[in-house]
């Protein structure tokens, strides 16, 4: 039931003219959001208002706070876990299925990981469609279940269910399919409040940056890692950020399945992208360091190498699947469990050369086209669809190497991926200069000032 002392149309009036908002009056809104008193049209409206007129670091605290109080807090004193629970958080990238890795990472060396993950927006992929594609994985268990596993295994990757969050849930998909992703205050209140309501002790921040980004260049990104860890601090949440690079396709496949292969065949040591590897053990070295389990970035790096070599974060991340409803020998055999696309094609580039530049949204854009992505909120995904073997800035492409597999439902869908991809990667000839794939560090004292 709408408060009738609050008139959303009002509010989003006093936004849209760049006035002050009240707190009662924000925490209304959210509340009308997830009572459903306030329509997606009055939603979408405000987003609009908030991304020409911006938000005050006042306003985003109390847009957050609400948010994560309109469903359940989690606390984890009750079972033990003070000062271990930790999670990290990425802005979104194309290829980027690290979280699948690194909770088991973290949790193998003594974190307590309760991730809540998101689903895909626009042109990057979402860790929870990736693990949709696990036959049997449930990603919105009741919370009990999600005590159990975290308890059990160290590490659950779940979404928002009813109770954790169910605002952002809401506003979160309306912001995918309005055009109004890329504004920092409604990025931070998002993130912010799912991790406030997972009750964490600490929060690492994965800031993309390149052209596969919602923010694309490094000062905005910075921009935005500043800002959460400001917004964090008031709400008592240390957050340390890495800025990434994003100006090509992290790791080699794009696509839901796809990437849990992927993410498989690094656990167990098949195979391991070196961006990917890079970035992965810098997160997990935030992670534990910013709970105290090692006393320096360096140490928890080297925890990170220890557990993923012998093995420890393979066998977590088996155990969080099974834990959660999915196969128990998953891991050994993931290509049996995910089925595969009917169509899969080489897609050559037009004259042999180097790979010069990438217009990562536009290939992430290709994926959504394929079905591996949605344009509306109601959209089902293809988790069968996407690419594999990308290569990367630099990489040598010829008659014998191509830029990559489109995996495809039909010969149409494929037609269209390879054009897409065709137009969004220049080969030539020349040297590359290649950025690495963390840009820079930045801690809580940096933020300051």
């Amino acid at each position: 039931m709408r408060d009738k002392s609050f008139i959303p149309q009002e509010f989003i009036r006093q936004k849209r003219d760049g006035e002050a908002l009240n707190n009662s009056d924000i925490e209304a809104f959210v509340k009308g959001i997830t009572n459903g008193s306030v329509s997606d049209s009055q939603i979408s409206a405000f987003a609009m208002a908030v991304f020409f007129k911006g938000m005050p670091a006042s306003e985003q605290w109390t847009l957050t706070s609400a948010m994560a109080h309109s469903g359940t807090v989690m606390n984890w004193q009750e079972q033990g876990f003070d000062g271990l629970v930790v999670d990290k958080h990425s802005t979104g990238g194309v290829g980027d299925k690290l979280s699948l890795m690194l909770a088991p990472m973290a949790a193998a060396a003594g974190a307590y990981v309760p991730m809540i993950s998101g689903r895909g927006l626009g042109h990057t992929g979402g860790t929870l469609d990736k693990l949709d594609s696990v036959p049997g994985y449930n990603t919105t268990p009741d919370l009990e279940l999600f005590r159990a596993v975290v308890k059990e295994v160290g590490c659950a990757v779940i979404g928002q269910t009813g109770e954790l969050a169910p605002a952002d849930k809401r506003f979160y998909g309306i912001r995918d399919v309005t055009a109004t992703v890329e504004t920092i205050p409604l990025i931070t209140a998002s993130i912010l409040s799912k991790k406030r309501a997972a009750g964490l002790n600490a929060l690492v921040m994965d800031v993309k940056a390149g052209s596969g980004a919602f923010i694309d260049d490094i000062e905005n990104s910075i921009a935005l890692a500043k800002n959460l860890i400001s917004v964090g601090a008031v709400a008592g949440l240390p957050v340390t950020a890495l800025i990434t690079d994003m100006d090509q396709v992290l790791g080699k496949t794009a696509g839901n399945s796809l990437e849990v292969i992927e993410a498989v065949d690094f656990l167990s040591g098949k195979e391991r992208h070196p961006r990917m590897l890079d970035i992965t053990v810098g997160l997990v070295g935030a992670m534990l360091h910013g709970v105290g389990i090692t006393n320096s970035q360096a140490d928890g790096e080297n925890k990170a190498k220890e557990v993923l070599e012998n093995g420890k974060a393979y066998e977590l991340f088996e155990k969080m699947v099974a834990a959660l409803g999915g196969p128990t020998d998953f891991c050994s055999k993931p290509e049996q469990y995910l089925p595969a696309a009917p169509v899969i094609r080489a897609v050559q580039a037009e004259k042999s050369g180097s790979i010069l530049k990438m217009n990562v949204k536009a290939v992430g854009m290709a994926v959504v086209a394929l079905g591996g992505g949605r344009t509306s909120s109601d959209q089902k995904i293809d988790h069968r669809v996407g690419l594999s073997n990308v290569l990367g800035l630099g990489d040598d492409t010829s008659a014998d190497t191509p830029l990559c597999m489109v995996h495809a439902a039909s010969e149409a869908d494929a037609d269209e991926a390879e054009a897409r991809i065709l137009a969004a990667v220049d080969v030539g000839e020349g040297d590359v200069m290649v950025t690495p794939a963390i840009r820079q560090f930045i801690y809580p004292d940096d933020a300051k000032g």
